[in-house]
């Protein structure tokens, strides 16, 4: 059975960091892009960021750049995607997906 488990949400004041773990099971991860998403209160889901299962290559939404980094250890089955320098605006519940499949998500909230 596919299973996608978040971790490391929490609340962080404006410029904090904070890293996500995504414990993947069930399928063959190293053969799947992963992706991170992200819902902010009223909003729609966004992708922010990708990386593929071949070359690691990373794609991240505009608003991210600079900032949040995407990263996978395919030994632990686990995909993580550090965040620094956030800012309110980041405030969302964070979920990483594969295919049709997503994980429960993380909250994280961006407040002084």
């Amino acid at each position: 059975q596919l299973q996608l488990v978040e971790s490391g949400g929490g609340l962080v004041q404006p410029g904090g960091s904070l890293r996500l773990s995504c414990v993947a099971s069930g399928f063959p991860f190293s053969n799947y892009d992963m992706r991170w998403y992200r819902q902010a209160p009223g909003k729609g889901r966004e992708l922010v960021a990708d990386i593929s299962s071949t070359s690691g290559s990373t794609v991240y939404v505009d608003s991210v750049k600079g900032r949040f980094t995407i990263s996978r250890d395919n030994a632990k089955n686990t995909v993580y995607l550090q965040m620094n320098s956030l800012k309110p605006e980041d405030t969302a519940v964070y979920s990483c997906n594969v295919q049709f499949y997503w994980g429960q998500g993380t909250q994280v909230t961006v407040s002084s």
